[in-house]
């Protein structure tokens, strides 16, 4: 084994999982793109085999069979108790001496902090999905379950798809205020009319993962003044507020100057009602917090935060960042 492979990092989205191997100085060694990971639909050792085709390729391409750590951030492992099921399952693939594995919402925390030697901020992340983590440099963490509506969840890609949904059906049938979703959202599928959109999606001539692309109508709708589109961006701004400012609070980091990063599909689109409504509501409930749009991709976090655990020097977190920088772009900063 090269002696400079120290980092396997991974991330594992539901859709897609991005591996690297990174020299103890910060410098990608190889890398691979694999398959979807969703333990809790395929069984742990099944998506574990997911991970092991990327991780596979990754260490072939740096000419390397294992490194010293692993540094794995992925979706679904929700909870510290799947957190330590997964990372005795790859500690048995044999990729390295030690496995660190967190939920992936730390993977775009991670990245998107600026301030490489102190790993210090509150993250919330809005694709499929919503999450909230916090860390700080001494380990603290603060997270949530994140596991739906059972865990006190709103929003995401696809609790906004549902909303959109449900207020217009009860508009097209009576039982609720009119809003232009009513014609918007079959339209999307080119189909008449509310009633025949849900037929599709019941009787599957409509994917149900095609639900998703419901949520940009939903923006595109309340740009153009409706009320009742605008209230759901509206709401889904509190909740990212909500989560964010417990988050701080836990951290005692409420008054501190900390940023906020913001990443996954829905919040990396800046809309701009969400970014306003975020932005003002941030703005008063935690006057220094800097609100930061994360552009890197994700893995970046996970070999960040192997480097962290490996105590890498300062040059290593630059050259890995540099090798992967798209650009941080500033919302705001309060």
């Amino acid at each position: 084994m090269g002696v400079n492979a120290a980092v396997l990092a991974i991330d594992a989205g539901n859709s897609k999982t991005d591996v690297a191997v990174v020299a103890g100085d910060g410098t990608v060694l190889g890398a691979a793109r694999g398959g979807g990971f969703q333990p809790s639909r395929a069984g742990v050792e099944a998506a574990v085999d997911v991970l092991a085709v990327a991780a596979e390729q990754a260490l072939a391409s740096a000419g390397v069979t294992t490194s010293t750590h692993v540094s794995a951030c992925l979706a679904n492992a929700d909870l510290p108790v799947e957190e330590k099921q997964l990372a005795e399952a790859i500690r048995h693939r044999g990729w390295a001496r030690s496995v660190d594995v967190r939920n992936d919402t730390f993977a775009v925390l991670r990245a998107g902090l600026l301030e490489d030697a102190e790993p210090r901020g509150v993250a919330v992340v809005c694709g499929a999905g919503i999450n909230c983590v916090g860390m700080l440099p001494d380990g603290r963490t603060a997270r949530f379950p994140a596991i739906g509506r059972i865990s006190g969840d709103w929003g995401g890609g696809r609790g906004l798809a549902e909303e959109a949904m449900w207020h217009a059906a009860r508009a097209e049938d009576g039982r609720g205020e009119p809003t232009a979703l009513v014609s918007a959202l079959p339209g999307h599928f080119g189909l008449p009319s509310m009633y025949a959109l849900i037929e599709a999606l019941h009787l599957g001539h409509i994917a149900a993962e095609r639900q998703h692309e419901l949520t940009p109508i939903l923006f595109a709708t309340a740009a153009h003044g409706d009320t009742v589109a605008r209230s759901l961006v509206d709401r889904m701004a509190d909740e990212v507020v909500a989560m964010s400012t417990v988050a701080l609070s836990r951290l005692g980091l409420l008054a501190e100057e900390v940023p906020v990063v913001l990443g996954g599909s829905v919040l990396a689109a800046r809309h701009p009602q969400l970014d306003s409504r975020i932005r003002t509501l941030l703005g008063q409930k935690a006057p220094r917090a800097a609100v930061r749009v994360v552009a890197e991709r994700p893995v970046l976090g996970s070999v960040l935060l192997g480097l962290d655990a490996l105590g890498a020097e300062p040059q290593a977190h630059a050259r890995a960042r540099a090798h992967y920088e798209t650009g941080v772009r500033h919302l705001v900063r309060s």
